[in-house]
C-alpha cells in the first residue's frame, strides 16, 4: 500500500507530499494457569498491572483496542517516527480471570483517551505506566510506580517524550507531567485523591554517544473520609482537602513550622507532619551508546519522611544497569537486552525517628498512620513488588501494618532475546533477603528466590502468538509454589495511509 501511495506522489504534487500512518491495534488472548500451590508465583503476577491475581486463577481472557497518534516514518531502517502536531488516540482493555470455583472477575486495566497539541499530551482515564528512570521491560520495577498495581484513573497533562528546550539546540531536553487521580474506596479511607508530578532532564543530543539524565517523581495520597481514625489523626472524620491543603501537599510543605495553622481543620498528626502520604524518588543516570550497544546506568534515591533531605537514608535506593543490543534482528539466537539491579531499603534512616533534633529515621516505607492501606491500590503494591503486603506473605510471619516487609535487600537480573524466526524468550531471576519492618522485624533473615522463564512463539505470519511461561517461588517469604501459564493471542493491526502535502 505504501508503494502504491508513493506512485501517486506526482499526481498529488510532485515530491511535495509525505506518507502519514494512523495505526489501530486490536488483540484477543485466552490462556490457562496451573500451579502446585494456591498462590500465583511472584514473577507470574508481579508488574502485570494487577491483571494476574495473587490466588492462582484457572483461566484468563483478555481483549483490547488501541489507537495511536498519526505519525510519519522518518527512516524505514530505524523505528523512528514523527507525530503530527495535533492528534487523538485511545485505549481500552478488558481482562477476565476465572477461579477454580467458576467465578469470573472482570477488570479494566486500561480505559483512556489522549490528545496531542504540539509537544504536550493530555490523557484522561486509566493507562499503563512505569514512572522513574529505569528499564521498563526487564526491571524488578521502579521504586514508587512500577506497574505492579492496576492503573489509577487520573487526568494528566505533560510531555510524553524528551522535548528540546528552545535555544539549547537540542542539547537539553525535558519530559514530565502533572496529574490528579482518584483512589478506590475499598480501604479504611474513602474518596481519597492522588496528586502526582514528575520532571526529568536529558543533557545530550539523541545521537550523542553519552547522555546524562536526572529528575524526580512525587506522589501524594490525600483527602478522603473515614470513621475509623482517632481524633489525633483526623478532624471531623475528614482529612484535609481544601485548596489551601492542596497547595501544601503540592509543594511538600511541612506544617510543623506554620504557626498560623487552623487547629479546627488540621489534626495534630497533620500539624506535626505534612498533608497527605508523600513518597517518590530522585533519579540520576547515564547512557552510553555505540554502534552495536546501549548501556544505561541508573540510581533511584528514595524519599518519604524526610530522611533523604537529612541524608540519613542514602544507603537506600534502586541501582541498575541495562544493556540493549542495537544490531538489527536476525533469525538466529541473539540477546537483545539484559538488566542487573540491586534494591536496598533496609536503612530507612535508622531505627530512631526524632524530629526537632533532625535525625528523621524509621521511615516505614509504603506504610502510613492515616492511610492504613499504605501505598497500594486494589490490594497490590503500587511501587516495587519487593515491598510486600501482608496477604502475599506466609501467614506465620509477623504482622504489622499493611506492608509487613519493607526492609529488603534484593538482587535481580533479567535477560531477553530471540531465536529461530521471530521467536522470543525472557528470563527473570531474583534473590531477596527480607527483614520485616522496624516496628515488627522478622526473627531471622527471610530469604526468597523467585524466577521466570517465558517464550513467545509465533504460530503464523498474521499475528497469532503462543506464550508459554513457567515461574517458581522457593524460600521463606512466600508459599513454595511452581506455576505455568500458556496462552494464545491474536493481534490485528490496521494502518490507514494518506499522502499529505508539505
Amino acid at each position: 500500500m505504501r508503494i502504491f501511495l508513493l506512485f501517486l506522489c506526482p499526481i498529488i504534487g510532485i515530491c511535495q507530499n509525505r506518507i502519514e500512518i494512523k495505526s489501530v491495534q486490536l488483540f484477543a488472548e485466552i490462556g490457562g494457569f496451573y500451579g502446585t500451590a494456591k498462590q500465583t508465583p511472584f514473577w507470574l503476577r508481579s508488574n502485570q498491572y494487577g491483571i494476574v491475581p495473587t490466588t492462582l486463577p484457572l483461566a484468563t481472557f483478555r481483549t483490547g483496542l488501541h489507537r495511536d497518534f498519526r505519525f510519519t516514518p522518518v527512516d524505514d531502517r530505524v523505528p523512528t517516527k514523527r507525530h503530527d502536531r495535533f492528534g487523538f488516540g485511545y485505549g481500552a482493555e478488558l481482562v477476565g480471570n476465572t477461579a477454580l470455583g467458576g467465578k469470573t472477575v472482570l477488570i479494566a486495566p486500561e480505559l483512556y483517551a489522549k490528545g496531542r497539541a504540539g509537544a504536550f499530551e493530555l490523557v484522561v482515564g486509566r493507562r499503563r505506566e512505569v514512572i522513574g528512570l529505569v528499564d521498563s521491560t526487564l526491571s524488578s520495577g521502579s521504586y514508587s510506580w512500577s506497574g505492579n498495581a492496576l492503573p489509577i484513573p487520573k487526568i494528566q497533562i505533560g510531555l510524553s517524550r524528551y522535548t528540546p528546550i528552545p535555544f539549547t539546540h537540542g542539547l537539553v531536553s525535558v519530559t514530565g507531567f502533572y496529574a490528579h487521580g482518584w483512589f478506590d474506596n475499598r480501604g479504611i479511607i474513602q474518596h481519597a485523591y492522588l496528586h502526582q508530578k514528575a520532571l526529568y532532564v536529558r543533557i545530550g543530543k539523541p545521537n550523542w554517544p553519552v547522555k546524562l539524565y536526572g529528575g524526580f517523581n512525587h506522589q501524594v495520597e490525600w483527602g478522603g473520609t473515614t470513621g475509623e481514625l482517632s481524633d489525633g489523626l483526623i478532624k471531623n472524620n475528614r482529612l484535609p482537602a481544601s485548596f489551601q491543603a492542596y497547595t501544601y501537599l503540592v509543594t511538600g510543605s511541612s506544617l510543623g513550622y506554620n504557626r498560623s495553622i487552623d487547629t479546627t481543620y488540621y489534626s495534630r498528626f497533620d500539624r506535626e507532619n505534612r498533608v497527605g502520604n508523600h513518597l517518590g524518588s530522585i533519579d540520576i543516570g547515564v547512557e552510553i551508546s555505540t554502534r552495536n550497544l546501549s548501556i544505561l546506568l541508573y540510581r533511584q534515591n528514595i524519599y518519604e519522611d524526610g530522611s533523604l533531605y537529612y541524608g540519613t537514608n542514602l544507603e537506600d535506593g534502586l541501582h541498575g544497569i541495562r544493556f540493549r543490543n542495537r544490531n538489527p534482528a536476525s533469525s538466529g539466537f541473539r540477546i537483545t537486552g539484559a538488566v542487573a539491579e540491586l534494591l536496598y531499603t533496609k536503612s530507612q534512616g535508622g531505627r530512631q525517628f526524632e524530629a526537632q533534633n533532625k535525625l528523621r529515621g524509621r521511615d516505614n516505607y509504603f506504610n502510613h498512620s492515616q492511610y492504613r492501606n499504605g501505598w497500594s491500590y486494589f490490594g497490590n503494591t503500587i511501587g516495587t513488588p519487593f515491598i510486600t503486603p501482608m496477604d502475599d506473605t506466609r501467614p506465620e510471619l509477623p504482622r504489622y501494618g499493611f506492608f509487613v516487609n519493607n526492609r529488603v535487600r534484593a538482587f535481580h537480573t533479567g535477560l531477553q532475546g530471540g531465536f529461530a524466526r521471530n521467536c522470543t524468550f525472557q528470563v527473570k531471576v531474583s534473590y531477596s533477603q527480607n527483614y520485616g519492618t522496624y516496628e515488627m522485624p522478622f526473627s531471622t533473615t527471610v530469604e526468597q528466590f523467585s524466577s521466570l522463564l517465558q517464550f513467545g512463539l509465533p504460530l503464523n505470519q498474521t499475528g497469532l502468538l503462543l506464550t508459554v511461561a513457567a515461574a517458581s517461588d522457593q524460600g521463606g517469604l512466600f508459599p513454595v509454589s511452581n506455576g505455568v501459564y500458556a496462552g494464545v493471542r491474536k493481534t490485528w493491526d490496521y494502518y490507514k495511509y494518506r499522502a499529505r502535502r508539505i
